[in-house]
């Protein structure tokens, strides 16, 4: 189940006026405006059942920084807690108590307002159709007995069996209207919004939100609530602490009973259709993204676009971080297009579909996003295009240019162009951009590569599942040099990956002799991602038939850089892409690479990680253990950079959400590598 938050428009506001008047209904207070692409900073990040501290934290340190608009969270209700903790059961009300399972009433309020302060709006998941179908303790005490009787709602608040025309309440028929919305959802009960004192308790749950500060609402189940029901609901509402409307976005599953155009009048709706568009076209061809427009989706002032939730990253309507880079490619397409208001899902890794997120007795512990999370908002890339998005405005789509069934372009006016690329290889081709003449910023890379239009193209190398994105912002207009060699200079991608463990507040960057690494300058070194780390990774352009040489640096929050201790690195450039996979303080002649593959099972939250004798398996530290991969699981799996000729001894070891750490049994393990590379270690658990 998923909750939208939806806005609105001025003239579906005045037309809904006037049919509750007629219906005896309080006029609804002005509403928002649908936050579309002229306005800076409407990306939405889903954090999705982040506890408030974590939130708060992305607040401050990602989404504000990044120019994001606002993020939603998780349901903020005490909800359902069983002895084998889930997901969904957040979507199970137990009460309007603001203490939960991601945090007190306190830690609540107090994520809104470091939210807030990091100039971010915060919508909360409102699951208001229905309450808990199963009985029990919820997360903070409250015991239901009977399902109908809770401490917000008394049985008569519910609808029965002859309210929905159906014996055993339950919905059979998904073409009759009533069953669909008088009728019980998965054995939930069902309240009767069109009774006015469950609307009024509805809306004193979702005012009290809004008192703290909350900006608006996603929500849940919202095709199972008329909308007429919605509208007396939200006409109820309060203003938000800064004066405006709430907005509200709504979850309506696509069926054709109700429609997701029924719910226009009661705000903006989640576009399903738009995510299945999109996970045939980056699973299929990204050239069909042309005609996208024209194929079915919302219209763009009444919707709210995403490409998968968690439900249906899970049930396979849609894509999830599981399908990699080409994942990441429709996100960062999601926010090149010019369309509705673009979300940014952030959960956790799972292996099975019910799973919880990483918790401590249910209670959601904090998000790690090198361990069990998926943390897509702080992507390098995808910073990179909320960046752009935020600076291309209202200008419309042009210069469409499909290369090839897996490349295509676009402008936004002449504000910005991107050109994605979904194949397995590198792609060369010339755009017309339509940008004035100069040297470009590529957001994807976080600058550590520029774009050179010419005569408005550019002649682009993409890399293989990537893309190359710049706009009209800081940029150096165009000189006669730019035009004496053709506009540009031909460059090969570099990929640079670096085991490197750090403290806190440290990153790892590369830096070298020419100009794309920094020409040696540290403050414009290539800073690496940490996403697999302790191994630090990234790709730069760098020129073709080049010999340049370069160090890896650590970089602290305060500015101070440590220098690797060995020798100049050093790497020749062909015409093909280069690797270069290296370990701290270890020379790049001197080391090669041992891919550890473990067959382990775990239980969920238990991470399996690798540790050893030499420096670059932790010295037999366990908190800088190397943490293996369970995209295969229950194989465990990770490319390790160790030096070449030598002997070293490891084992592997369990972490659990709590970083209690598990070792294997036996004695230690031994492994010799030779002088050349590709070793594989393939081990089970003992």
């Amino acid at each position: 189940m998923t909750c939208l938050p939806g806005a609105l428009s001025r003239t579906t506001r005045a037309l809904a006026v006037g049919a509750l008047a007629l219906a005896g209904v309080t006029a609804l207070p002005a509403a928002t405006a649908h936050a579309d692409a002229t306005t800076s900073g409407d990306v939405i990040a889903n954090l999705w059942e982040w506890n408030w501290d974590s939130v708060a934290a992305e607040c401050t340190g990602v989404l504000g920084p990044n120019g994001y608009g606002a993020v939603q969270v998780a349901p903020p209700a005490e909800s359902l807690k069983q002895s084998s903790y889930y997901w969904w059961d957040a979507y199970q009300p137990y009460s309007y108590n603001l203490d939960s399972r991601f945090g007190t009433a306190s830690e609540f309020a107090a994520m809104v307002s470091a939210c807030h302060t990091a100039g971010v709006k915060v919508y909360t998941d409102a699951v208001i159709n229905h309450t808990a179908a199963q009985t029990g303790t919820g997360y903070d005490g409250t015991t239901i007995t009977d399902k109908y009787d809770t401490p917000d709602w008394d049985p008569g608040d519910y609808h029965q069996s002859d309210d929905c025309s159906d014996s055993d309440l339950v919905i059979d028929d998904w073409s009759n209207l009533t069953e669909v919305q008088n009728c019980e959802l998965l054995g939930l009960p069902d309240l009767e919004t069109e009774n006015d004192s469950v609307r009024s308790g509805i809306a004193g749950f979702l005012n009290k939100q809004l008192a703290l500060g909350v900006d608006g609402f996603r929500v849940d189940a919202a095709k199972h609530i008329p909308t007429a029901d919605l509208q007396a609901i939200e006409a109820k509402l309060t203003d938000t602490t800064s004066g405006a409307d709430p907005y509200v976005f709504q979850e309506v599953y696509p069926g054709s009973t109700p429609a997701a155009s029924d719910y226009y009048a009661s705000g903006d709706v989640l576009d399903f259709t738009y995510a299945s568009k999109l996970k045939s076209a980056f699973q299929g061809n990204v050239s069909d993204l042309e005609s996208l427009s024209s194929s079915g989706i919302l219209t763009p002032a009444n919707s709210v676009s995403f490409v998968t939730n968690h439900d249906t990253e899970r049930n396979g309507l849609h894509m999830s971080y599981k399908d990699g880079d080409a994942y990441k490619l429709a996100n960062l397409f999601q926010l090149a297009y010019k369309w509705s208001t673009p979300t940014i899902y952030a959960g956790w890794e799972f292996t099975q579909s019910d799973q919880a997120p990483p918790n401590s007795a249910g209670f959601v512990t904090d998000t790690d996003c090198a361990h069990g999370w998926y943390c897509l908002d702080r992507d390098t890339a995808v910073t990179g295009m909320v960046k752009w998005h935020n600076a291309v405005g209202s200008e419309a789509v042009s210069h469409w240019s499909t290369k090839s069934s897996s490349v295509i372009g676009f402008s936004r006016g002449t504000a910005g162009y991107i050109a994605i690329n979904n194949g397995s290889s590198a792609a060369t081709y010339t755009f017309a951009t339509g940008l004035a003449d100069g040297t470009y910023t590529n957001v994807i890379d976080n600058g550590a590569t520029t774009v050179t239009v010419s005569g408005g193209s550019a002649t682009l190398t993409i890399p293989a599942k990537s893309a190359i994105a710049f706009y009209d912002g800081e940029f150096t207009p165009c000189t006669a040099s730019c035009e004496d060699d053709g506009g540009s200079t031909p460059t090969v991608t570099a990929t640079f990956g670096e085991y490197a463990a750090t403290t806190s507040g440290q990153d790892v960057y590369v830096v070298g002799s020419i100009a794309a690494l920094g020409g040696w300058d540290t403050s414009k070194a290539v800073k690496l991602s940490s996403s697999g780390y302790p191994i630090w990774s990234g790709a730069v352009d760098v020129p073709i038939n080049t010999s340049f040489e370069f160090k890896f640096i650590k970089r602290d929050s305060a500015g101070n850089v440590t220098w690797e201790s060995n020798a100049n690195r050093t790497a020749t450039t062909t015409t093909s892409a280069l690797s270069v996979n290296s370990s701290w303080n270890v020379a790049t002649a001197s080391a090669t690479d041992v891919t550890f593959d473990v067959t382990a099972t775990t239980d969920w939250g238990t991470d399996v990680y690798v540790v050893g004798s030499v420096p670059s398996l932790g010295s037999w530290d366990t908190s800088a253990a190397i943490p293996l991969s369970s995209a295969s699981y229950p194989t465990w799996s990770k490319l390790v950079i160790v030096p070449k000729s030598t002997a070293f001894t490891y084992k592997y070891i369990k972490k659990d959400a709590s970083g209690n750490v598990t070792w294997e049994s036996g004695t230690n393990r031994s492994y010799t590598t030779g002088s050349s590379s590709g070793y594989t270690a393939v081990d089970t658990w003992k």
